[in-house]
């Protein structure tokens, strides 16, 4: 069984809203607690290493995150990331060798009933141990290659890209 390494940048997933008006800040990582609840048997670490809105994320973020993918001894590699520029973090991953590297997030907060989050990654989870080499996307049921699959804004979901 091969170990995975989990990383958080943030994202919709960590979100915490405060109001009515959607005031909100990115919190503390939800994972661990997620992967408490689901009771995960495979061995993992867990890094946090941003915690930001992934619209706010930079070059400097991505090398950042690129670093530390790539500096893992684990070949199994998830990261949790917002939706909305998740796409542009699996290009600066892409040419990492000789790892399976997951990215995954949530259409709402962890934190809210009826979160796609729980589902997501531990879709996110398998799809690290079976799949080939490469950078994927797991959303909502479906696995995309990361370099071909775009978010459908309009209807809130990935597709791919063509």
């Amino acid at each position: 069984m091969d170990a995975l390494h989990i990383f958080t940048t943030g994202g919709t997933i960590d979100k915490i809203y405060f109001d009515a008006k959607s005031e909100y800040e990115v919190g503390e990582p939800q994972i661990d607690e997620i992967l408490r609840e689901m009771r995960v048997q495979v061995p993992f670490a867990l890094t946090p290493l941003l915690r930001k809105d992934s619209l706010d994320l930079d070059d400097a973020d991505r090398t950042l995150i690129r670093a530390a993918v790539a500096a893992a001894p684990e070949r199994c590699i998830v990261v949790t990331h917002g939706t909305d520029t998740m796409t542009a973090t699996a290009k600066a991953l892409a040419d990492i060798p000789g790892k399976t590297i997951v990215l995954t997030g949530a259409l709402n907060p962890a934190r809210f009933r009826g979160s796609d989050a729980m589902f997501n990654i531990g879709g996110a989870l398998i799809a690290a141990q079976c799949l080939p080499a490469g950078v994927y996307l797991v959303m909502n049921g479906r696995v995309f290659n990361a370099l071909k699959a775009r978010k459908n804004r309009e209807q809130n979901r990935f597709e791919d890209a063509g």
